[in-house]
């Protein structure tokens, strides 16, 4: 089984991923922010990271450039999942090493076959 590591500070948000990532046969690590994100990303290699940007201790942009620092996490997707959908905020994303982009509020359908595509 696939396991995906939900970042998220919003504890509904984390909820609706778990319970629609679950649904599609993923596992579900959960993350209250980057700093516990990273944590989790450490304890154990996931298929796929799912971050917000706007995060307390450590935003999404420093969690994807602190994963793409690790040798185990050079290629593994990590989509950006935020409210954040300026332009200049995607050119850093993709800068920063985000394989994808997807804009709150998100729509379950779109989500699952986004992560099938990045992860089969």
């Amino acid at each position: 089984m696939k396991t995906v590591l939900a970042v998220d500070d919003s504890p509904s948000m984390r909820q609706m991923l778990a319970f629609t990532l679950k649904s599609s046969g993923y596992e579900v690590i959960e993350a209250v922010d980057g700093v516990d994100g990273l944590y989790k990303a450490r304890a154990g290699q996931v298929s796929l990271v799912l971050t917000d940007q706007n995060m307390p201790r450590m935003d999404g942009l420093t969690l994807i450039r602190r994963l793409r620092g690790l040798p185990e996490y050079r290629r593994t997707p990590i989509l950006m999942l935020t409210t954040e959908a300026s332009a200049e905020m995607k050119a850093e994303g993709r800068a920063a090493g985000a394989t994808g982009w997807l804009v709150k509020p998100f729509d379950p359908l779109k989500l699952i076959e986004v992560v099938k595509k990045v992860i089969g």
